[in-house]
């Protein structure tokens, strides 16, 4: 009976039997792939929520010390300024002390040389 059945297979049929064969290892082929990619996804959001747990601290972290970097920066800044000023008046200060005190020392050292002179004169005659 079954070598019957087999006679009576037209061309048409046994294409469809192929195709369906085909479609059902395509079929299974693609679920496999499916399922590979979704353990991949899973994956790779595990290894992303890890990253963001691991990164959103240190971005914490690198904010507080840029802000506190910033902070030291104005400081210095600051520093910089009162340097510069104190230096700015000290130079001030210096060169009015030059020309207030160059001119009566200059004068004072004038007279005691001349008055040493003056002294040994006396004491040769």
């Amino acid at each position: 009976m079954t070598a019957a059945v087999l006679a009576e297979l037209s061309a048409a049929d046994l294409a469809v039997v192929v195709v369906t064969g085909c479609s059902i290892v395509a079929v299974v082929a693609l679920l496999f792939v499916l399922q590979r990619a979704v353990v991949t996804l899973r994956w790779l959001r595990d290894a992303l929520d890890e990253v963001h747990a691991q990164a959103l601290p240190l971005v914490d972290d690198l904010a507080r010390s840029v802000a506190d970097a910033n902070d030291e920066l104005a400081r210095l800044d600051r520093l910089v300024g009162s340097a510069e000023s104190i230096s700015a008046t000290v130079d001030a200060t210096s060169k009015l002390a030059y020309r207030a005190l160059s001119a009566p020392v200059i004068k004072t050292v004038a007279m005691t040389s001349g008055a040493s002179r003056a002294a040994r004169r006396i004491r040769k005659e």
